[in-house]
């Protein structure tokens, strides 16, 4: 995939008019879109992208499997086969744009919900989920892809990643460090403390922040006055909003991010303004806190539909295409539903381990007490035989 070079160019933070350029919401500010809702392509003079067919074809499929997956993670969950499952849901343009504008050799620090990330660094799907069941506490060697364990302790991981950039830039490299993290997590102290550190190091870091319009059930605008993008002026460096439902200007943006990093110019937030379909995770019931039309107005952005529309306007897919992705998205789906289901029970016993290095005895009688009360649901089990 080619950009067009911006290393000697700030990314553009606000305002401007734009040629075919969609006009943006009554409150909100203008945003970096290169592929309309309705599937359009449009021209940005600061984030020009030239795709070739088989290109634009790998995006549509990375979504495509990305969100089957996700879907069955969240089945496997209801299923009582994973304990908890975060889904990225709508934010398929997001992650793969920007996963997709990485090099090999650049460094990755995720949320918990970049299941897209790590398919772009291939990192296997199933081993997103033995977390998620309680068997391991990653599932993947980080440094065989370039991509950190997922972190769930809210925005630490930003300052892991800008740690990392600081020790590049000393190593002389010219990779970049891409840190991903939601707008709730722009309110944690640590990602302030990231961008201050980055800021005056000139860190090669890139701060990827999904907008999803909700932090569990907080709307942005219980979380900030101004959009997120412009607090990036406050610590000394550009902010850029891109559409996050749009997987080119994803792309672009990033990759031009990144580009800037490379160079010595220091870090950049971009804030990919999107929207979560589902859950904050599957514990969570979102029809409490959000309204239907809500939901159905951001349907209509849907990221692999746009995309869609434009392969078949232009003719760059066919019907035996997409039919094949469909065949390779059932087999995906089959693959994680046995590899989750040939995974070991988690070990019930195992938090008690290794809390103290030479045991406690207030852990000794919380694991008696634990064990007991497991052991009551074989004593009322009824005797074998007996039934139906």
């Amino acid at each position: 995939m080619t950009v067009e070079s911006t290393a000697a160019r700030k990314p553009r933070r606000s305002g401007g008019k734009r040629a075919g350029a969609r006009k943006p919401q009554a409150d909100q500010p203008e945003l970096v879109q290169l592929l309309t809702p309705e599937g359009e392509r449009v021209e940005d003079p600061e984030y020009s992208i030239d795709l070739t067919p088989e290109e634009l074809r790998g995006l549509y499929r990375d979504m495509v499997l990305t969100r089957r997956f996700d879907a069955e993670a969240t089945a496997l969950q209801r299923q009582g086969e994973l304990g908890l499952w975060a889904s990225l849901l709508g934010q398929e343009a997001a992650q793969i744009g920007s996963g997709r504008a990485l090099r090999d050799d650049d460094y990755v620090f995720p949320t918990y919900r970049e299941h897209g990330v790590a398919w772009c660094r291939g990192v296997d799907p199933t081993n997103l989920l033995g977390m998620f069941r309680g068997v391991n506490h990653g599932g993947w060697d980080p440094n065989s892809n370039n991509f950190h364990l997922y972190t769930i302790v809210i925005g630490s991981q930003t300052l892991h990643a800008t740690g990392y950039a600081m020790g590049v830039a000393k190593d002389g490299a010219d990779s970049a460090v891409i840190a991903y993290f939601g707008d709730g997590a722009s309110s944690q102290g640590d990602v302030a403390e990231a961008f201050t550190f980055s800021a005056v190091y000139n860190a090669p870091v890139v701060f990827f922040c999904q907008n999803n319009q909700w932090a569990i059930s907080e709307p942005t605008d219980r979380q900030t006055r101004v959009p997120l993008y412009q607090r990036a002026q406050g610590f000394g460096f550009p902010g850029v909003r891109v559409d996050g439902n749009d997987v080119l200007a994803c792309l672009a943006v990033t990759r031009s991010a990144l580009e800037r990093a490379r160079s010595g110019q220091g870090p950049t937030l971009v804030e990919a303004f999107t929207y979560r379909m589902g859950a904050h995770t599957t514990s969570d019931d979102p029809t409490k806190y959000r309204a239907d039309d809500e939901r159905a107005a951001w349907e209509a952005k849907d990221p692999i539909l746009r995309l869609r529309t434009y392969l078949e306007k232009e003719g760059l897919a066919d019907e035996a295409y997409f039919s094949g992705l469909d065949t390779e998205s059932d087999a995906l789906a089959k693959r994680v539903r046995e590899a989750v289901r040939a995974m070991p029970d988690p070990d019930t016993m195992a938090m008690f381990e290794n809390v103290y290095a030479d045991g406690h005895a207030l852990v000794d009688e919380e694991r008696a007490q634990f064990a007991a009360y497991q052991a009551s649901f074989a004593d009322e089990a009824e005797p074998a035989g007996k039934g139906h």
